[in-house]
């Protein structure tokens, strides 16, 4: 078994009254495919907000790559290589894919202020952007408004911006939202063939992807861990159905 690259230990957290999570412990291995999944209002967005430094827990500590990070801020977490997408498109709509990935890619390299005349001149980074591009089956769209761009394209360009800052730990919270089945079945692929090393934790309700894509899946409900195991004993859980998958 990998080292863990993202752990919780003991965490704690509650909003007012309202306790979310009590005592979880949670761990992500180097290189893994690892689910989340739960019925409506387990904390799976809350946990990721967590591991994220969207929001601070009450009690407990995070680690990542072998660092308490529960103090640092969501910047920090993202420079240290903990990157994430969002359930809700976060583009930028104005600008062409290429633009949106120049601009991750020179986040990255520390130079947020770029000018025009600079960026041109950047063409390790333009192929590095239209690379990433045609893995996603972007490179013909590199030049389209985004906003123009069908969803489906927009879900893999905010995968593509997310790889641009090359993440140790790529999150993704329902990737698959709000696309037809195919559609689902190809962002998973693409995310299938991304290099060993960087592991995928990843929130989603359609559970064809994620017993065909996970190597482990965490199961959240009622505040606890129910289970965090393999897909197939996951599935041939008896406590598992009766508090998410059904009979």
């Amino acid at each position: 078994m990998s080292e863990a690259v993202l752990e919780t230990k003991n965490m704690h957290m509650a909003f007012g009254g309202l306790v979310i999570f009590e005592a979880i412990d949670f761990s992500l291995r180097r290189g893994d495919r690892h689910a989340i999944i739960g019925p409506n209002g387990a904390g799976k967005t809350t946990f990721i907000n967590l591991v994220t430094g969207l929001l601070k827990p009450r009690a407990g500590e995070i680690w990542f790559d072998g660092r308490n990070v529960t103090q640092d801020t969501p910047q920090q977490r993202v420079k240290a290589g903990l990157v994430r997408t969002f359930q809700i498109n976060s583009l930028f709509k104005a600008l062409n894919p290429l633009e949106s990935v120049m601009l991750a890619l020179l986040e990255r390299e520390g130079r947020s202020k770029p000018s025009l005349r600079t960026v041109a001149q950047e063409k390790p980074l333009i192929d590095e952007a239209m690379a990433l591009l045609d893995r996603f089956g972007l490179a013909g769209d590199a030049f389209s408004i985004t906003d123009a761009l069908a969803y489906g394209k927009q879900r893999l360009l905010e995968v593509v911006l997310a790889l641009a800052l090359k993440p140790k730990v790529l999150l993704l919270d329902e990737p698959a939202a709000g696309l037809s089945t195919q559609q689902g079945h190809e962002v998973f692929a693409k995310l299938a063939d991304l290099p060993g090393e960087t592991a995928i934790l990843f929130i989603e309700h359609d559970m064809n992807l994620v017993f065909q894509y996970a190597d482990i899946v965490s199961v959240f409900a009622a505040g606890s861990m129910v289970l965090q195991d393999t897909p197939e004993n996951v599935r041939a859980s008896p406590r598992v159905r009766e508090v998410y998958l059904g009979a």
